[in-house]
């Protein structure tokens, strides 16, 4: 029978490309999720075990660990805050507990690129990550650490940064950061290490680092991108007076990288982060063509993004509010009050039809109506240290459970009938968007729009009642034209997306 494999970290960007590659290499698998519905309708779902948990309880871990050869840690916070590292290091000594107690075979795990300075001086993150790695291999259980500079990629956070600090910003002042030296990795060979880690010796236990074959400073990587991307060269001026949290603020207007997100990235820039040594080649040959170059890199990456087939994104695995938040659609509504804007329309579309229209909102294709006043409120909400909305869509015309799109996150899709929207803008509560479809006798049917808004103390009341003037504005077009969408491609048929 062959090895079974746990990867934790499933929805997020790395992990979700994992899955299907150990899959493809002949393992069993698998995950550890929190919330289920997460992964449902991913194409590699009904391939893969699904052990529910959190990373934190000892009991649902030792329970997911059970009978595993090899375990992916592939657990991240890139959040702010002072318990950042007691919280990852709680975890990283769970598991290890647990992996040591289940005889687990391996552990692999993928953690930062660490710089030749004192932890004193390393990023919170930056040290945090050190620290996990350090209990993983102290486990008693053999471990293998990757150890990963700016992973280049479609859909990563690193590479949506450099991304659209190139595209936007022909002309910029810049941090003294962008001239130190990194040395950046495709995914697609951080993958290939992942996957040929599991058959590593088990005497092996240790740390490697593992990057591209060039090393080069951030100012260097925007200038190859423009170049690659057919854009004119950038004008780029680095000064030494922006701190990393004004450097965060800067790359979180600019880029759909939120500022708590962007900062940690910033951090991990200050210093240099390029391979000590390439000692993991002993074990993991590189492929006969080599490490894949940053331009050959980049270019896949943007070839996946203009043809719509990014699997994952760094967006995937960031989802706010507790698992026991009440829903909007909750017989009883158990959290006190609760603010719903309803619309609905009846159309001469088929379900089917309604909902390839509704199935299509935000990103490129925008909300239909009040235009300026959704890019207002995404303007507002960048300003505030939210994503606002340049996180765009991973597909075009397709969602799945568990999607980023724009300062949405799509917590439930049953086509033809419902899509569920929550959101994950700043605000003084919490809220969703919610579009339910029904057929009616006779041929047509009914489109259900509900905004619905759980307000926290007095700041919630009086923010649902500043922007209720606006919604007279935004959501009857929106209803409106969603049908009238419908109704102009009456014979698309629903279906179900590969992600």
């Amino acid at each position: 029978m062959s090895r079974l494999c746990l990867v934790t970290g499933a929805t997020g960007y790395v992990g979700g490309r994992l899955v299907p590659r150990l899959l493809e290499a002949g393992f069993r698998v698998r995950v550890l999720v929190r919330h289920p519905d997460r992964v449902r309708d991913l194409p590699w779902a009904h391939q893969v075990e699904v052990a529910v948990g959190d990373a934190g309880d000892h009991a649902a871990i030792t329970s997911a660990l059970e009978g595993v050869d090899v375990a992916y840690y592939l657990l991240h916070s890139l959040q702010q805050g002072s318990a950042l590292e007691s919280e990852e290091a709680h975890m990283a000594r769970v598991f290890a507990e647990a992996a040591r107690t289940q005889l687990v075979g391996r552990i692999v795990y993928l953690g930062g690129l660490a710089p030749e300075t004192s932890a004193a001086k390393m990023s919170r993150h930056m040290r945090s990550r050190s620290q996990v790695g350090d209990i993983l291999r102290s486990s008693g259980v053999p471990t293998c650490e990757l150890r990963a500079a700016v992973v280049i990629g479609s859909g990563s956070a690193s590479f949506e940064m450099l991304r659209y600090l190139t595209e936007r910003l022909p002309a910029m002042i810049t941090p003294r950061w962008v001239r130190q030296k990194t040395q950046p990795i495709a995914v697609r060979d951080v993958l290939r290490y992942l996957v040929k880690a599991a058959d590593l010796p088990p005497d092996v236990n240790r740390a490697f680092d593992i990057g591209g074959p060039e090393v080069m400073t951030y100012q260097q990587m925007m200038q190859r991108y423009a170049a690659v991307a057919g854009l004119p060269k950038r004008l780029i001026l680095p000064i030494n007076l922006l701190s990393p949290g004004l450097s965060s603020h800067w790359v979180g207007l600019v880029t759909p990288v939120p500022r708590r997100l962007a900062r940690p990235l910033v951090e991990s820039l200050r210093h240099p982060a390029v391979c000590g040594e390439h000692d993991i080649a002993t074990y993991i040959p590189d492929p006969p063509e080599g490490l894949l170059p940053f331009d050959n890199a980049v270019g896949l990456a943007l070839t996946r993004i203009r043809d719509a087939e990014v699997t994952t994104r760094w967006s995937d695995a960031s989802t706010p509010g507790a698992p026991s938040d009440p829903l909007p659609s909750d017989p009883e509504w158990s959290g006190g009050s609760l603010y719903t804007d309803v619309r609905v329309v009846d159309s001469t579309a088929s379900p089917e039809a309604l909902w390839h229209a509704v199935e299509g909102i935000g990103g490129e294709h925008g909300y239909y109506s009040a235009t300026f006043l959704w890019q207002v409120r995404g303007f507002l909400d960048r300003l505030v240290g939210g994503v606002g909305l340049r996180r765009g869509r991973r597909d075009p015309d397709h969602l799945v459970v568990g999607d980023a799109m724009d300062f949405w996150r799509v917590e439930e899709r049953i086509p033809p009938r419902l899509l569920r929207l929550r959101a994950e803008m700043k605000m003084p509560g919490l809220a969703w968007l919610e579009f339910s479809i029904e057929p009616l006798d006779g041929g047509g049917s009914r489109l259900t729009q509900r905004a619905a808004f759980f307000p926290r103390g007095l700041s919630g009341h009086a923010y649902w009642w500043s922007v209720a003037p606006f919604h007279r504005f935004v959501f009857p077009g929106m209803a409106g034209h969603l049908v009238r969408e419908g109704e102009q491609h009456p014979a698309v048929p629903s279906q179900t997306p590969a992600a």
